[in-house]
């Protein structure tokens, strides 16, 4: 998969000031934990850009002292005001110790509820997930190609050997709803037929509507 390969250096200012002074020079402090010993390192915001801003789930390797860390992005702070970018923490990976990541979901194929009328609702785009590192992947592909109208694929529809999928079970990933022609043309339809099942009332003679004359009394 994806490496985003970027060059860190060891932090030697700390606190608050140290920190403001990382960032007056276009560079971005971090921590990489989840290895041997945590280490603050700092880089610069352009090294970081093809990481933090995408989509993708991609591994990060961070060369910092002539020494590599295999890593992934496990948060990201942004200045409430300015959104910029001002502290990364780092998940280093360790062959033999299962970590927790959020993978993007693929929905492949053309669903069948789509082309009989229907509208392609995708409510999750990602799921958490606990692994080994080797396992980790891009995306988890889903086939939506089976699914019907109304329906819809659950978390717990996902079916991915090495990966616990760490997400409630019921919650919907995506569904096919009836748009709103399509449901007029539903009601419509029903409406015809109720129509067309009511047998027709049988009509009245007249002579049996009318009433018997009285006769005048004597």
């Amino acid at each position: 998969m994806k490496t985003i390969h970027i060059q860190g250096h060891l932090r030697t200012e700390f606190g608050k000031k140290g920190a403001k002074s990382i960032r007056s020079q276009s560079n971005v402090p971090g921590v990489i934990y989840g290895g041997k010993s945590e280490i603050t390192f700092f880089t610069s915001v352009k090294e970081l850009k093809p990481l933090v801003y995408t989509s993708e789930f991609q591994l990060v390797e961070i060369e910092i002292d002539s020494n590599k860390y295999r890593c992934i992005v496990k948060d990201l702070q942004f200045h409430k005001v300015t959104d910029s970018l001002i502290h990364i923490d780092l998940l280093e990976l360790v062959d033999d110790k299962k970590i927790k990541a959020t993978l993007p979901l693929k929905y492949v194929g053309a669903a069948a509820g789509v082309k009989a009328g229907g509208k392609l609702v995708i409510k999750i785009k990602a799921v958490d997930v606990k692994t080994f590192p080797k396992y980790l992947k891009e995306h988890i592909e889903i086939d939506i190609s089976k699914l019907e109208l109304n329906q819809n694929i659950r978390v717990e529809d996902i079916k991915e050997e090495h990966f616990e999928i760490l997400n409630s079970p019921r919650i919907p990933l995506v569904s096919v709803t009836l748009t709103r022609q399509l449901k007029q043309e539903e009601a419509a339809a029903a409406s015809t037929s109720a129509s067309a099942a009511t047998p027709a009332k049988a009509a009245t003679p007249a002579a049996a509507k009318a009433e018997p004359k009285k006769e005048a009394k004597k």
